[in-house]
C-alpha cells in the first residue's frame, strides 16, 4: 500500500495525530523560555512535567466513555478541547499554575491519543492494511513543523502567549478534516479484555520504553543544545526538529518495511539503532554532532511504539481490540509524560550528558520483552 493511499484511507486520523504533534512541538522548543520564567531547578522542572501524566491517567477511565458518547464527533470535538488547553502555558507564570495546566493539556491530549489510534487500528482491521505507522508519521512531521515554527518565532522576538497562540490555532485548524464514522467501541472493561493482560503488559512496556526514549530527547534536547552545548535559541529548537523529521522519516519507511518483515524483526533492529543514536547525542562535543545522535535516535524510535500498537491490535480479538489498544496506549503515553520527570532528575544529579546516555540502557530493556512477546504471539 503506497503512502498516499494510506494517508487517503486514514485521513480523520492522520489530522489527529497532527494536532497531538503542533501541541507537543511547540511545547518541546518552548521548554527552555518555560524553565527560565518560573526559575526552578533541572528537578523541578522535571517533576513539574509529571502533570502530564497526572492528567494522562484520567483517560484509562474517560477515553472509552467519551468515545462511545460522543460517537462521529469524539476526535474533532477532543481537538477543539485540546487547542484551547494549548494557549494556557503561554499565560502561566509560576511553577504551581504550570503544573495545573501540564495537567490539563495531559489529559486532553491523552482522550485524544487514545481515541485516535483505536480509531487507526479500526481502520487496519477492516481494511486489511497497515496504517499505524504512516499517522505516526504524520504526528512526526507536525512535531518538526511546530518545533521549527516556535524556534524561528522566538528568535523573531515573539513571546510565549503569541506563540502558542499559534500553536493552538495550528490544532484547531485540523478539527474539521476529523469526523469520521466508527463501528462503536466495545466495553473497555469487560471480561475478555482482562483474559489478555500479558498481552497488554508486553506490548504496553515496550511502547512505554520507545515513548520514554522519544519525550527524552522531545523535552530535554533543546536544553542539552543550548545550555550543554552553548547553542542559541534556534539551534535549540532544531533539536526537537531534527528529532520529529528523522522520525518522520523512519515511520514512512516502516509503512514499506511493516510489509516484508514481523513486528518483532523491526522493534528489534530500530531499539540499536535509537540507542547507538542517542549515546552519540549524549557524548557529543557540538550541535552539529547532537543533530547526528538525535537523528539516529529519531530513525530508530521511531517505529518502536507504531510496531508495538500495531502487534497488541492484531494479537487482540475483534471484540476486544479498542479495549486493548486503549490500556496498551495509556500505558505507553505514561512513558511519554513520566520520562521528562525523570530525565529531570538524573539531569540535576549526574548532568545532561549521563542522563542521555542512561536512555541507552532503558532501550536495550525492549530486546527481552520482545522475547516474551515472541513467545505470545
Amino acid at each position: 500500500m503506497s503512502i498516499l493511499s494510506a494517508l487517503w484511507v486514514s485521513r480523520p486520523t492522520v489530522a489527529a495525530f497532527m494536532a497531538v504533534g503542533f501541541t507537543w512541538g511547540c511545547f518541546a522548543a518552548m521548554a527552555p523560555v518555560l524553565k527560565a520564567r518560573i526559575g526552578v531547578d533541572d528537578a523541578t522542572f522535571g517533576l513539574m512535567l509529571l502533570g502530564t501524566a497526572i492528567g494522562l491517567s484520567t483517560t484509562l477511565w474517560a477515553a472509552p466513555r467519551w468515545d462511545r458518547a460522543m460517537g462521529v464527533w469524539a476526535l474533532p470535538l477532543g481537538t477543539v478541547m485540546l487547542a484551547a488547553m494549548v494557549v494556557l502555558p503561554g499565560w502561566s507564570g509560576a511553577a504551581f499554575g504550570l503544573f495545573l495546566v501540564l495537567c490539563a493539556m495531559g489529559a486532553t491530549s491523552g482522550l485524544l491519543d487514545v481515541v485516535m489510534n483505536a480509531r487507526v487500528s479500526e481502520v487496519e482491521a477492516r481494511t486489511n492494511r497497515s496504517l499505524m505507522n504512516v499517522n505516526h508519521a504524520m504526528f512526526s512531521v507536525a512535531y518538526a513543523v511546530s518545533a521549527l515554527l516556535t524556534g524561528a518565532m522566538r528568535e523573531a522576538g515573539w513571546g510565549p502567549e503569541m506563540i502558542f497562540a499559534v500553536a493552538a490555532a495550528l490544532v484547531l485548524a485540523t478539527a474539521p478534516f476529523q469526523r469520521m464514522s466508527t463501528q462503536g467501541t466495545p466495553d473497555a472493561d469487560g471480561p475478555q479484555a482482562g483474559l489478555l493482560i500479558g498481552l497488554v503488559v508486553t506490548c504496553g512496556v515496550i511502547v512505554m520504553i520507545a515513548f520514554m526514549a522519544e519525550a527524552t530527547v522531545e523535552a530535554w534536547s533543546a536544553l542539552h543544545i543550548e545550555r550543554t552545548l552553548g547553542g542559541g535559541a534556534a539551534e535549540g529548537a532544531f533539536g526537537p526538529a531534527m528529532l520529529g523529521m528523522t522520525m518522520a522519516v523512519g515511520r514512512f519507511s516502516g509503512q514499506a518495511v511493516a510489509a516484508r518483515f514481523s513486528e518483532l524483526f523491526v522493534i528489534r533492529v530500530a531499539v540499536g539503532c535509537s540507542a547507538l543514536g542517542v549515546l552519540i547525542a549524549a557524548a557529543a562535543p557540538t550541535p552539529a554532532v547532537a543533530y547526528v545522535g538525535f537523528g539516529l535516535q529519531g530513525l530508530g524510535v521511531s517505529v518502536i511504539g507504531p510496531m508495538g500498537l500495531a502487534l497488541a491490535g492484531r494479537m487482540a480479538g475483534a471484540s476486544v481490540r479498542t479495549a486493548v489498544i486503549a490500556r496498551v496506549a495509556i500505558i505507553g503515553f505514561l512513558g511519554f509524560f513520566i520520562a521528562p520527570a525523570l530525565m529531570g532528575l538524573g539531569a540535576e544529579v549526574f548532568g545532561l550528558r549521563w542522563a542521555f546516555a542512561g536512555v541507552a540502557l532503558l532501550l536495550a530493556v525492549i530486546w527481552p520483552l520482545s522475547l516474551s512477546a515472541r513467545v505470545r504471539a
